[in-house]
Order: structure tokens, then C-alpha cells, then sequence
């Protein structure tokens, strides 16, 4: 296994252009493998498209990006599963349907895929509501067959760009101490992209700073927290430490 496997995801001095807009420059970042690295900056200082650049979606115009060894579009999106700020689930499918998806799109037969898929209904929330539609859910709900639809497709790295952005603070904090528990149990490489401060901390094993565009990241901050409810190490002291310094960074930066 060579350097870039290790490493899961490297990108080294990655520029893209869209036209005279620089939207990163330079960039340099590293995610071991089975890693969770979450990402925070101002709007529009390129995050959404470093995960776009990861997964293959777009080449940089300058750099490397490799993605566990794979350098080429096709071999870095091979390897991932990106799940987008929206869910995307299709409303005339069930949740079950739904969430089978990327199976079907890896030409699993769909009766093979639901058998696969069933069993981890319960685990995720969503046992008896196999049969439902989307506009059945609540928002939390969908963000849960919408991340079920992800980790089935077996990817070794996940991309999550703001997974619970459009949920309100009660569905989002559970949303969170639900994401947090499954990540636990996956041994995954993961980037999250997000505007929240406390969800990059609590589901992050470190956590990289962008600054304004032409992003470029200008601090990581390791992660480590006491363990417990989403709750209790919110409320603690490392917790409450942490956060200062990120919002430091983070105001230094703008």
C-alpha cells in the first residue's frame, strides 16, 4: 500500500478556476484514512467545491488530488459517496426504494438490494416506515434515509456537505447525536462540510479553517472530546475551550 492509500485523501496546491473567479488556490490538505475531518469557513470560500474536487466531479486546474491512491476522476468517485446539503430523494419512491438506490446504481437487482437494505431500517430510525414516501417524513427523517442511501453504497470515503443544514436546532441536534453514534461504528473516512461551529466539533476527529475565497486552510484544530450525550460534552470545559479557539480562528480569518 503506497503513501496516498494512507493517507485516504490528499490534495496538494489545488487551484480552480471558474472563469477569472479563483474559487481555491493552493490548497493543501491530508485526511488519514478512517479519519473525520470536518471543514468550516465563510460562505463561499470554496467548500463545497474542495468536495466536489475530492469525489471527481471536477478536475483542479492546478495540483494533485489523490483518493486512497486514486488520482483520475473516475477512480477518486469510485471511492466515494457524497451526500449533498439537500436530500435528493425521489418522491414518487418509498423509503426503502429510496434508500436502495445507490445499490441499483452499482447493478444490484432491486429485490437483492432491499434485503441488503431492510435490515438497517431499525438501526437508522426508520423501521415501519419502510412503505412511506418522502413528503410522509419529517426533514430529520429524510436526512436519515438520505445518509442510509449513502453508506450503503460501501464507499470507503463519505462526503457530507452540510447533511442537516436545513433542519431546525431540536431536529438538528438530534440529527447530530444520531450521526455521531453511527460514525462510531463505521470505520469510514469522512469530510464534513459545514456552517455550524458545535456540529464540526462534535463530529470531527479534527477540524480544518478556511479562510475567505480564493480559499486556502489557514488552521486545523485536533479534536478531543470527553465522552457522552451530545449534551453533556457540549456543556464541558474542553468542549467550551475548543470552540473559542475555532470562532478565533474563524473571526481572524474574515
Amino acid at each position: 500500500m503506497g503513501a496516498d492509500d494512507d493517507d485516504g485523501i490528499r490534495l496538494v496546491g489545488v487551484t480552480r478556476r471558474y472563469g477569472d473567479v479563483v474559487a481555491v488556490d493552493g490548497l493543501d490538505l491530508v485526511v488519514p484514512r478512517h479519519r473525520r475531518l470536518g471543514v468550516v469557513g465563510p460562505s463561499g470560500c470554496g467548500k463545497s467545491t474542495a468536495l466536489s474536487l475530492i469525489c471527481g466531479l471536477e478536475e483542479p486546474d492546478e495540483g494533485r488530488i489523490t483518493v486512497l491512491g486514486a488520482a483520475d476522476g473516475p477512480g477518486r468517485l469510485a471511492r466515494c459517496a457524497w451526500m449533498p446539503q439537500r436530500d435528493l430523494l425521489l418522491p414518487w419512491r418509498s423509503v426503502l426504494a429510496n434508500a436502495c438506490i445507490s445499490l441499483e446504481n452499482r447493478g444490484v437487482p432491486r429485490r437483492a438490494a432491499q434485503a441488503r437494505v431492510r435490515p438497517l431500517l431499525d438501526r437508522f430510525g426508520l423501521a415501519g416506515f419502510e412503505d412511506a414516501r418522502p413528503d410522509e417524513l419529517s426533514g430529520g427523517m429524510r436526512q436519515r434515509v438520505s445518509f442510509l442511501r449513502t453508506l450503503v453504497a460501501d464507499k470507503e470515503i463519505l462526503l457530507l456537505d452540510e447533511p442537516f443544514g436545513a433542519l431546525d436546532s431540536i431536529t438538528r441536534a438530534g440529527a447530530q447525536q444520531w450521526l455521531r453514534e453511527t460514525l462510531a461504528s463505521e470505520p469510514r473516512t469522512v469530510v464534513l462540510v459545514t456552517h455550524d461551529v458545535d456540529e464540526a466539533l462534535l463530529l470531527s476527529d479534527e477540524v480544518a479553517v478556511m479562510s475567505r475565497r480564493p480559499g486556502r486552510i489557514t488552521a486545523r484544530l485536533p479534536v478531543d472530546l470527553p465522552t457522552g450525550s451530545r449534551r453533556e460534552v457540549i456543556a464541558s470545559a474542553p468542549f467550551v475551550a475548543l470552540r473559542d479557539r475555532l470562532l478565533a480562528e474563524l473571526e481572524g480569518g474574515w
